[in-house]
């Protein structure tokens, strides 16, 4: 009976049963479980010992990580049942809110896992030594022209870096200074000289008219407070013959997105993206499907539109 009433009490926190559902379902360190739920990583951490000791979690190691799963009763009738009577709520749980939130992170932390190809040869997949998307994109900037670019939204600054590589000249624009001093620190640890960054929002850019030959969008748009403004500045900036890219989520309804990461919309629908860049001035409109996974409540548009020569 005490050891019952001790692994009831720690059940009876609402944060350690979120996490014992997430281990049922992939093992997972310490870094992939605060993006999954949200918590501090000292919490996450604090969590997981308590439950390690009550024997509900092992962990192991591989790739130079600290992996964690649900434990194997192994034999022990009381903890059986506590798993069969928790994996029972666990399933009647799945319409709950936060459960689809913590569910949606974790197919984000597991997209993620699998495109940076640190473990390779699981389901088949071909083991390619030094593969990457980054590599290949690296590759087709060089077949691009030497454009002036404008990375608007530009957050950390890794796609204006990289940017950077082929561009003549690229500018970011975000409306956080503490982003943009991070962003300036690892262009100065890179050694980019051919960036500059400024302070504006994407519905009063501070560039000139007709200046930039390409404005990039990386899913900034559904942070924009107005899109069809925010579409029509990219639109003042470029020169004639220039070029509009936006890459965004198509519309969802994972809500939590608002209060979690300052989303002011839920994604875009296809034709919807498709008459924003219409109503803007854009020509030669295209909207596809960047990538989606089955069971993922998240896929990415890319669109493009061009500015009459």
């Amino acid at each position: 009976m005490k050891e019952l009433g001790s692994l009831c009490r720690l059940l009876g926190d609402e944060a350690r049963l979120r996490l014992l559902r997430v281990l049922t379902l992939d093992r997972l360190n310490v870094t992939e479980l605060t993006a999954v739920l949200g918590l501090a990583q000292s919490g996450v951490s604090r969590h997981l010992g308590l439950l390690r000791e009550a024997g509900l979690v092992e962990e192991s190691r591989a790739s130079g990580f600290v992996f964690y799963a649900a434990a194997s009763p192994n034999g022990d009738a009381l903890r059986a049942d506590l798993w069969a009577l928790l994996r029972d709520q666990f399933g009647a749980s799945e319409d709950d809110p936060a459960v689809r939130a913590d569910q949606a992170r974790l197919r984000e932390v597991q997209r993620l896992r699998k495109e940076s190809f640190t473990e390779h040869g699981d389901e088949g997949r071909q083991l390619v030594p030094g593969r990457s998307w980054a590599a290949w994109a690296r590759a087709l900037g060089l077949l691009l022209p030497p454009l002036r670019v404008a990375d608007l939204g530009c957050g950390d600054g890794y796609l204006t870096l990289e940017a950077a590589r082929w561009a003549s000249d690229v500018v970011g624009v975000d409306r956080s200074r503490d982003v943009l001093a991070r962003a300036r620190g690892l262009a100065a640890r890179r050694r980019v000289k051919n960036v500059r960054w400024k302070v504006g929002d994407l519905e009063d850019l501070p560039l000139g008219d007709a200046t930039v030959d390409l404005a990039l969008l990386s899913q900034a748009l559904h942070h924009a407070e107005a899109p069809a403004l925010a579409l029509s500045e990219a639109r003042r900036i470029l020169a004639p013959g220039g070029h509009v890219l936006v890459l965004d989520l198509r519309k969802h309804d994972e809500a939590w997105v608002r209060e979690r990461l300052g989303d002011r919309w839920l994604g875009f629908g296809d034709d919807e993206l498709a008459a924003l860049l219409g109503q803007a001035g854009f020509t030669d409109i295209k909207v596809v499907t960047g990538a989606r996974h089955p069971g993922d409540p998240f896929s990415v548009l890319v669109a493009s539109g061009s500015t009459s020569s």
